[in-house]
């Protein structure tokens, strides 16, 4: 079935925002005071942004695609496997959905910002942080996870028997994700996807809180420039094999 561009956008930016609600609401659960989930541990964080990527691929995949992710955009299009012509309005759907879903978040736990007064553990419920402070160290860590995010996913997602499989594709790429966090989030976070970093960033920059702390505006082009990187090879080599 053909769906317009306005659709597929509508799409895009739905389900970016679900995927900043449940993988950053996983980190303001468990990073800010006083809440329900505070310190209860890294494996919550790891299924939010899973299960954030599983259900709004589940949910728009036929529709769009369910990208949600300005790398898997960009290094589709430099592969020849979509259109130029989508790239620009899905970035700007991706990045307009992480704003809107950061700002939700921001009201539904805002009683808990208030609380709270480590000013990473804020800047953490919005965008990814250099945990050693070195930036070779955040670029490769972005840059190889989503390799293999981007790798992983255009195989089970593009199998000899996609009608049959695609359920399954949507449901390992969400486990693939929560692997991924579990064991590779220590240097960074990390974010894998430049929508899900930037727009909670400039959330966080607006934020009117006194202890909110700083942006890191400094470290930002980390995460929008590695995963992009990572995505174009990742896909580059999927296409040499398959």
């Amino acid at each position: 079935m053909h769906y317009s561009l306005i659709v597929k956008l509508i799409c895009e930016m739905l389900g970016t925002a679900i995927l900043v609600l449940f993988g950053n609401g996983a980190v303001a659960n468990v990073e800010l005071k006083g809440t329900k989930g505070y310190h209860n541990g890294w494996l919550i964080i790891a299924v939010g942004y899973g299960i954030g990527v599983m259900i709004p691929a589940l949910m728009f995949g036929p529709i769009s695609g369910s990208h949600i992710n300005p790398a898997m955009t960009i290094g589709l299009a430099i592969n020849g496997f979509f259109s130029w012509s989508e790239v620009f309005p899905y970035v700007v759907a991706q990045l307009i959905g992480a704003i809107i879903g950061q700002v939700i978040l921001y009201f539904v736990y805002l009683p808990f910002y208030k609380k709270t007064e480590n000013t990473e553990s804020i800047l953490g419920t919005c965008s990814t942080i250099s945990a050693s402070g070195s930036y070779i160290n955040g670029f490769i860590t972005e840059f190889f996870g989503t390799f293999l995010l981007v790798l992983g996913a255009e195989f089970m997602l593009n199998s000899t028997d996609l009608k049959q499989t695609i359920g399954i594709g949507y449901l390992g790429l969400g486990f693939l994700v929560c692997t991924l966090v579990t064991s590779l989030g220590g240097p960074t976070g990390p974010g894998l996807n430049p929508a899900r970093d930037l727009g909670p960033r400039i959330v966080h920059s607006l934020f009117p809180l006194k202890n909110k702390g700083n942006s890191q505006w400094s470290y930002a082009w980390i995460p929008v420039v590695a995963p992009i990187a990572g995505s174009i090879i990742a896909i580059f080599l999927f296409k040499q094999i398959y």
